[in-house]
C-alpha cells in the first residue's frame, strides 16, 4: 500500500471513531490529589498519553482524542493546578516539574499503563521527558508538538518575561512574570503566528483563563515559572537518554510559534538522527488550527513504529 493510500485509510478509520469510541471522563486520587483525565479507545490497543501545555489542560486534546481512539487507547490528564484536577495550595503541595512527573507516573501505574507513546506539548514536554529518563523502556514513541527539549528552541519570549525573574525575584520581575497570567498573553498564545486567528474558538483560551483566574492559582503558576529553570538544567540528561534509546520521534511544530521556535525541532537531529519533522504554518497551539494535519501525521507515524 503506497504512503498516500495508507494515510487515507488511517484517516478513514479515525473519522469513523467518533461514535464508536466516545471519550469518557474520570477522576483518580493520586497522593491525596484528585486527578481528572479523559480516556477513549480500548485498553487492549496501544496506549497514547497526551500531556498538555501551559496554561491549558486535557481540554486542548478534546478534538484530537476521537481521531485517535479507533486505533489507540488514549489518556489525557490534567496536571495538578490545571483544568479539572485539584489545585492544592503550594503550602501543601510542591509545584515542581519533578513532582508533576511523579503524579503522572503514579496515575499511569494506577491505571495499569506500562507501555505507551507520549505526545508532549509545552509544559507536557518536561513531564514527558522526565518520564522517558525514568522509564525509557516504557515509552514506545514520542510526538513533540512544540514540546521543547533544547536551549535552541527557547524564543526571546523567555528572556523578556522569565529570565529576569529567575535571576532575581523582586516586585519588578514578578510584575513582568505575572503578565503571562493575563488574558492578553493567553490570547497571544492562541493567535500569534496563526494563519486565521479569527477562526480559533474562544472557548479554548477562555477555558484556560478561567483556570488561571481561580483564587490561589497565580501562586501555583509562579512556583512553576520559577522551577522551569530545572528543566533547562536537565536537558543534557534528556539528550543522553535519547541518544541511548533512539526512540521513534515525530516533531510537529508550528513554524511561527512565538514561545518555542523551530530550532527546537531541528535540534532533535543531533541525538535522534531519524527524527521526523513536519512544520505547520501556524503558532503555538497548533491543534486549534491544524488538527487534521497533526492527527494524520500521528496516525501515519504511530502505524509505522508502534505495534
Amino acid at each position: 500500500m503506497n504512503h498516500t493510500l495508507k494515510t487515507m485509510v488511517l484517516w478513514a478509520f479515525a473519522t469513523s471513531a467518533f461514535a464508536a469510541n466516545p471519550t469518557t471522563y474520570h477522576y483518580q486520587k493520586v497522593g491525596g490529589v484528585n486527578i481528572f483525565y479523559r480516556e477513549a479507545g480500548s485498553p487492549t490497543k496501544p496506549t497514547v498519553v497526551l500531556l498538555h501545555g501551559y496554561p491549558s489542560s486535557s481540554h486542548m486534546y478534546r478534538d484530537l482524542i476521537p481521531k485517535l481512539a479507533d486505533r489507540y487507547h488514549v489518556i489525557a490528564a490534567d496536571m495538578p493546578g490545571f483544568g479539572y484536577s485539584d489545585q492544592p495550595s503550594p503550602a501543601n503541595f510542591e509545584y515542581t516539574f519533578a513532582h508533576l512527573t511523579d503524579v503522572m507516573d503514579e496515575l499511569l501505574d494506577t491505571l495499569g499503563v506500562k507501555k505507551y507513546s507520549v505526545y508532549v506539548m509545552d509544559y507536557g514536554s518536561p513531564v514527558g521527558f522526565r518520564l522517558f529518563v525514568k522509564h525509557p523502556e516504557r515509552i514506545q514513541a514520542i510526538i513533540s508538538q512544540s514540546g521543547n527539549a533544547y536551549s535552541e528552541g527557547l524564543s526571546p519570549f523567555w528572556a523578556e518575561f522569565l529570565v529576569p525573574y529567575w535571576k532575581e525575584r523582586n516586585p519588578q520581575t514578578e510584575k513582568k512574570a505575572r503578565q503571562i497570567l493575563t488574558l492578553d498573553l493567553t490570547k497571544f498564545q492562541y493567535s500569534k503566528g496563526f494563519r486565521h486567528p479569527e477562526k480559533v474558538n474562544p472557548d479554548s483560551y477562555m477555558f484556560d483563563q478561567l483556570g488561571l483566574d481561580r483564587p490561589g492559582n497565580d501562586e501555583i503558576q509562579l512556583a512553576l515559572f520559577t522551577d522551569y529553570q530545572s528543566n533547562i538544567d536537565q536537558y543534557p540528561q534528556w539528550h543522553a537518554a535519547l541518544r541511548k534509546a533512539q526512540p521513534p520521534v515525530l516533531c510537529v511544530w508550528g513554524k511561527n510559534d512565538p514561545i518555542f521556535i523551530p530550532a527546537g525541532a531541528e535540534a532533535f537531529r543531533a541525538d535522534v538522527p531519524k527524527v521526523e519533522i513536519q512544520y505547520l504554518d501556524t503558532g503555538h497551539f497548533a491543534l486549534e488550527e491544524d488538527l487534521e494535519a497533526v492527527a494524520a501525521s500521528m496516525l501515519t507515524f504511530l502505524a509505522k513504529h508502534v505495534r
